[in-house]
């Protein structure tokens, strides 16, 4: 692998335990493999009953046998990496960063993630109204329809959080992305990160999300995953409670189509 040059301690340790994953595979491999066993491992640790969990499960033991035990301890060495580089800084995209210097885009179709910079000036500018907006309705969505590892959203709740704002209860972070690795990069960061939401592994031009903010309605071509924090937390439970009541009550005795996304909270699309 090609000598790299760290900005910081964690970037190093991080790919220093990389590259023992690299011995017997291509780097972009190991990636994948790592990012996806991670993201299995997180939703699994909070989704005890979903039909997804067993699927994910089964999945997880297949990463699993193409490596050797030894190789099969970096793992949680890895994501325990992960965890403490965003404990020490959140305001940062530290898996596309790390994507990135270890030159991985050309094996994902020529993929190139948005410098974290740039798009912190981004979020600076469209957060602008966003407390108004929460007072207004309770609490805001902020979508990216391609999302790549999450950097426009990790840096819209980084916004709010420097501004004081209630970005864990206040903002649910909703986004989408064609391709699984970079999807999945973002739902490890923003469930790292603490953010209440989900992300869609799906084309966003063939297969948008539909359904209600709050509980989209799946489409055989999506794959949803929803971050421990939107499971977990009783004031979100309680609005999800509340808007399933609301759709009983409502209920029409045909089946509905299914609609575009109806804007409960108030949206905020980044990108």
């Amino acid at each position: 692998m090609k000598k790299q040059i760290f900005r910081t301690a964690d970037q190093k340790e991080f790919v220093d335990l990389f590259e023992g994953l690299c011995m017997r595979r291509h780097a972009w491999q190991a990636w994948g493999d790592f990012v996806e066993a991670c993201a299995i491992a997180v939703s699994n640790s909070c989704d005890k009953a979903s039909l997804d969990r067993n699927k994910r499960e089964d999945r997880y033991r297949q990463i699993m046998a193409g490596y050797e035990p030894k190789e099969q301890e970096i793992f949680p060495k890895l994501f325990g990496a992960l965890t403490e580089a965003l404990e020490q800084n959140p305001d940062q995209d530290f898996l596309g960063d790390m994507f990135m210097r270890l030159e991985l885009g050309s094996h994902w179709h020529g993929q190139f993630f948005t410098p974290y910079n740039l798009c912190r000036a981004i979020a600076e500018i469209q957060m602008g109204d966003v407390e108004e907006q929460i007072q207004k309705r309770g609490w805001v969505s902020i979508n990216d329809c391609a999302c790549g590892a999450g950097a426009l959203l990790i840096a819209a709740r980084n916004v709010m959080m420097r501004a004081g704002q209630d970005w864990s209860s206040g903002a649910l972070f909703v986004a989408q992305d064609i391709d699984r690795t970079a999807a999945l990069m973002c739902y490890l960061q923003l469930s790292l990160l603490g953010c209440a939401g989900y992300v869609v592994i799906a084309d966003s031009l063939r297969y948008p999300i539909t359904g209600s903010l709050l509980r989209p309605t799946p489409a055989p071509e999506q794959d949803i995953w929803y971050t421990p924090t939107l499971y977990l937390s009783p004031v979100w439970g309680y609005r999800m409670l509340w808007e399933r009541i609301e759709s009983v009550q409502q209920c029409e005795t045909s089946d509905p189509e299914p609609e575009a996304m109806t804007d409960v909270g108030t949206q905020l699309t980044l990108f």
